[in-house]
């Protein structure tokens, strides 16, 4: 029996319902859990009809903001927002942009054979205001976590992670060393998800260029296919050999991010 995850940045989910475009994309590819990120809404904002998936959501304190949501078929044996509870992590995870505990960043849910965390990565904003904070704190705190609960069963972690690991996985390399999302400290972040053990599945089938997951809505980007991969699916060393296959859908819109997936036996 296998499980089919899909990942998903919708850039706010009552726009992608607005555009017609959130149902279909949703009966069309059927995921046995669906991940969301930057949802910007709460459950009592909005009714999501989906016939068979239970909902879960961890919404920003702030309005209209970040949030992330998990809709599942299949039930969880725990599902925690933000993280498990006998997790050492600091209490107050505050930078000048506030405290990523309220942000709704990170949702984890713990399925019987692994853990799997639905994660919106702290942006470090175009003039890298939030870089220190990233660089400093979420990211190698994420990778503390990762660790943590790979102790007891194989992670999959899932979401928008805000960063081009590689120069293969941006349109313009050259250009950007500087930018949000592939400074040296960033992909140096993701680096260390890479060198302990976690598998990006997409590049376990594909490795060449041009696959993107995000494109600025200026100058026709994405019609131009001048895009970004910052959206990834990676799962424990161990779980590596069960995914049977991993998958961006660039042909969805709605939102400025794509979907993308695996399935895993």
């Amino acid at each position: 029996m296998s499980i089919k995850i899909i990942s998903w940045n919708v850039n706010g989910l009552r726009s992608v319902i607005n555009k017609k475009v959130f149902y279909e994309f949703v009966e069309k590819e059927n995921p046995d859990v669906l991940c969301l990120q930057e949802i910007k809404a709460n459950s009592q904002q909005l009714e999501i009809n989906l016939k068979g998936y239970q909902q879960f959501w961890n919404p920003a304190k702030r309005k209209g903001y970040s949030g992330t949501a998990i809709f599942s078929k299949v039930s969880p044996v725990n599902v925690f927002n933000n993280f498990v509870e006998d997790f050492d992590y600091p209490a107050n995870l505050e930078d000048e942009f506030g405290n990523v505990l309220e942000e709704g960043r990170l949702i984890t849910f713990e399925l019987e054979d692994f853990w799997l965390l639905n994660v919106y990565t702290p942006n470090s904003k175009p003039d890298l205001q939030r870089l220190k904070f990233r660089h400093e704190v979420w990211d190698p705190l994420f990778l503390k976590y990762l660790k943590f609960l790979e102790a007891s069963k194989p992670v999959v972690v899932c979401g928008d992670f805000n960063v081009a690991h590689k120069e293969i996985d941006l349109a313009r390399p050259d250009s950007n060393h500087k930018s949000a999302g592939f400074t040296d400290e960033e992909r140096e972040g993701f680096d260390k998800f890479i060198k302990n053990n976690f598998v990006d599945t997409f590049r376990i089938f594909n490795k060449e260029g041009g696959n993107y997951t995000w494109w600025s809505n200026f100058a026709k980007s994405r019609e131009r296919n001048v895009g970004w991969r910052i959206d990834y699916v990676l799962v424990s060393n161990s779980l590596k050999s069960r995914v049977k296959e991993a998958f961006i859908l660039p042909e969805v819109y709605g939102s400025d991010h794509c979907p993308v997936g695996v399935i895993i036996d």
